[in-house]
């Protein structure tokens, strides 16, 4: 296990360099990976297990638009697609990568098949974290260990088969077996972790939490439809205003920041362009920084996770749902976007 040390700050680190896949493989060669769910993460990591050599099945409902996808990704019903509760009876490690809700409503369905000696493996610390509102609390006699690639299941994948990685933390929540340790990190290696970083629970869902809430996305989103609603009230065409505002970040800058950092970014750019974003920077940070203070105590005490289970429990969450991504859909920014990507020289 690697160190890295930041400002005195020491991290632990595993890379593929010193946990190579012919290790993983070794270390997981008798197991049975059981992905609980085909949303989100789990087309992703279960196709990169299976593609790395790992002895993966599918646990998802028959007859469901994640049955048809499993079927057109080439799991084989019988043979490595089961309903949910065969799967997770034949397996030795049970990735449980429902959404949160769903983990909550099969929770009682899984807990009967947790036997000693298996692992139960999570990609979000959400159901352990706040077992008191999710009721999921896993037998002492089992693994409960965790790895949370950064970022969605699709760029996983994406990355993988392009011969990148994701970088993903890991965590340990119950070491029942003494192996748990070698079973989380050959698991990330094997979902295509770039590198894994180490966590807890408590951190991983906190940390996401705030992220998901924050500068990811909804922070984004509402800079984004702060500028560009500034520069139409000022004038500025809708393509302009969108240009300004999402175009140049996503396609220019933001990929200069991830190969090289934002001092890189600043160095590279016009001295008009230096100055200003030198000055403003402070300001921004000392604006949103009340704000993220309060995203985070509110994540902390628990409220983000009660709003979450509530909302979800509603018999209409679904339609209001809809109704507010196709609020920001039919938006004119958002509009103005399908048009100027329609522009870019890939789609001529």
């Amino acid at each position: 296990m690697a160190r890295l040390n930041f400002g005195g700050v020491e991290e632990n680190v595993v890379t593929r360099e010193e946990f190579p896949l012919e290790k993983a493989r070794e270390v997981l060669k008798d197991e049975t990976i059981a992905i609980i769910g085909y949303g989100v993460q789990g087309p992703g990591q279960s196709l990169n297990l299976r593609d790395n050599g790992f002895n993966v099945i599918i646990g998802q409902r028959k007859n469901s638009k994640t049955w048809d996808k499993a079927i057109e990704d080439g799991w084989v019903p019988g043979e490595t697609l089961f309903e949910i509760e065969e799967a997770a009876e034949r397996a030795t490690i049970i990735q449980y990568l429902l959404s949160d809700a769903g983990q909550m409503a099969m929770w009682p369905t899984i807990k009967e098949k947790l036997t000693p000696g298996k692992a139960l493996y999570f990609s979000h610390g959400f159901g352990i974290t706040y077992n008191d509102k999710t009721g999921i609390v896993p037998p002492e006699d089992i693994d409960v260990i965790l790895v949370a690639p950064k970022g969605s299941g699709t760029s996983l994948r994406r990355l993988f088969v392009e011969g990148k990685g994701l970088n993903s933390s890991y965590a340990i929540h119950q070491d029942a077996s003494g192996r748990a340790h070698e079973r989380v990190v050959a698991l990330g290696i094997g979902v295509g972790s770039g590198y894994l970083f180490e966590t807890d629970f408590k951190r991983e869902v906190y940390s996401d939490l705030t992220g998901e809430r924050g500068i990811l996305m909804g922070a984004l989103a509402g800079v984004f439809e702060a500028q560009y609603n500034v520069l139409r009230e000022h004038g500025h065409s809708p393509s302009e205003a969108f240009n300004e505002t999402v175009e140049e970040l996503t396609q220019s800058l933001m990929p200069l920041v991830a190969e090289n950092g934002m001092d890189w970014m600043y160095a590279n750019t016009s001295t008009t362009a230096q100055r200003g974003a030198l000055d403003w920077r402070h300001k921004f940070r000392e604006a949103t920084k009340p704000v993220f203070d309060e995203l985070y105590e509110s994540v902390s005490s628990g409220k983000e996770a009660e709003i979450v289970i509530s909302r979800n429990a509603e018999d209409d969450y679904r339609q209001k749902l809809d109704a507010e991504l196709q609020e920001i859909r039919e938006s004119e920014l958002w509009q103005a976007g399908q048009q100027v990507r329609k522009l870019r020289p890939e789609n001529s």
